[in-house]
C-alpha cells in the first residue's frame, strides 16, 4: 500500500527548495541538498514532486496567479473609480480635490498590496531574475512585467487625454519606468533580512511619479497643514470688477 504524502513534509520541502534555488539557481540546486536541508529522504521528495522543476513551478504558479489577481483587481477598481467620479482634470491635481485624493489613495493601497506580495515571494523573484537562465522559467517574470507595463501605460494614457499629466512622454516609457522600479525594489528585498516600511515605499513612489508626471503649468500639491490657511480660489478680472461694483455705494443713493 502506497504511503500517504505528509503535508508538513511538503511545506518543509518547499521552504528548503526556495533557499537552495536562491543559493544555486534552478539548474544548480540538487534534490539531495534540498532533502538534507529539511531532514527528509529523496523518497519523501518524490512522494510530492516529480522533479525540482515541478516544485519550483508550483511556487511560481502561486506567485503569478496572485500577481495577476492584483492586476485584475486594480484594473477593475480603476474602471469603477472613473465611472463613479469622472475623469481626473488639471484642476483636480492643482487643488488637491477629493477626486484626486481618492485616486491617489486607491493607487497607493494597490501599490502596497503589490509590494507585500513581492516581499512574500522576494526569493522567488530573485531566482526568476538571476537563477532561471536556461530553464523553462527564464521568461516568466518578464511576461508578468510586460502585462503590468501595458496596464500602467493604459492608465497613464487616460490621464494624458484629460491634460492632467504631461503629454510629451510616451505612456510605454512611463509604464516601463514604474514597473522597472518595482523589479529593482524586488531585487533589493531579496537581500534584506528585515521587512522595510512598505507603506512608506508606496507613498514615496507616488510622490516621485506625481511630481515627475504633472503637465506643464500644474504645481505639485503640498501636504496640507492645520497651521497653513487655505487661500481662496483665484478670481478672474471680470469677477473682481463685479465684486467692486457690488461693494461700492451708488452715487445719489
Amino acid at each position: 500500500m502506497a504511503r500517504p504524502a505528509d503535508p508538513h513534509a511538503r511545506a518543509a520541502l518547499i521552504a528548503a527548495a526556495r533557499t537552495e534555488f536562491v543559493k544555486k539557481g534552478i539548474r544548480g540546486a540538487r534534490i539531495e541538498d534540498i532533502t538534507a536541508a529539511c531532514g527528509l529522504s529523496k523518497g519523501a521528495f518524490y512522494l510530492h514532486y516529480s522533479s525540482k522543476e515541478a516544485l519550483f513551478g508550483e511556487v511560481v504558479g502561486e506567485f503569478t496567479e496572485a500577481m495577476n489577481r492584483l492586476i485584475t483587481q486594480r484594473k477593475a477598481d480603476g474602471e469603477r473609480f472613473f465611472a463613479e467620479h469622472g475623469p481626473l482634470e488639471p484642476g483636480d491635481v492643482a487643488e488637491r480635490s477629493e477626486r484626486y485624493e481618492g485616486l491617489v489613495r486607491m493607487s497607493t493601497e494597490a501599490d502596497l498590496r503589490t509590494l507585500e506580495l513581492m516581499w512574500s515571494y522576494r526569493d522567488v523573484v530573485h531566482v526568476l531574475m538571476r537563477g532561471s537562465q536556461g530553464t523553462e522559467f527564464e521568461t516568466v517574470l518578464w511576461r508578468v512585467v510586460e502585462h503590468e507595463v501595458a496596464r500602467v501605460a493604459q492608465d497613464f494614457q487616460r490621464l494624458q487625454r484629460n491634460r492632467a499629466f504631461r503629454s510629451d512622454v510616451p505612456p510605454e516609457v512611463t509604464g516601463s519606468l514604474l514597473v522597472g522600479t518595482y523589479v529593482l525594489l524586488a531585487q533589493r528585498m531579496s537581500q534584506m533580512e528585515h521587512k522595510p516600511d512598505l507603506a512608506a515605499w508606496a507613498n514615496s513612489l507616488h510622490l516621485l511619479i506625481l511630481e515627475g508626471s504633472l503637465a506643464p503649468g500644474i504645481t505639485a500639491p503640498r501636504l496640507s497643514s492645520s497651521r497653513t490657511p487655505k487661500t481662496s480660489p483665484r478670481r478672474s478680472p471680470r469677477a473682481r470688477a463685479l465684486s467692486r461694483t457690488r461693494s461700492t455705494p451708488r452715487s445719489g443713493s
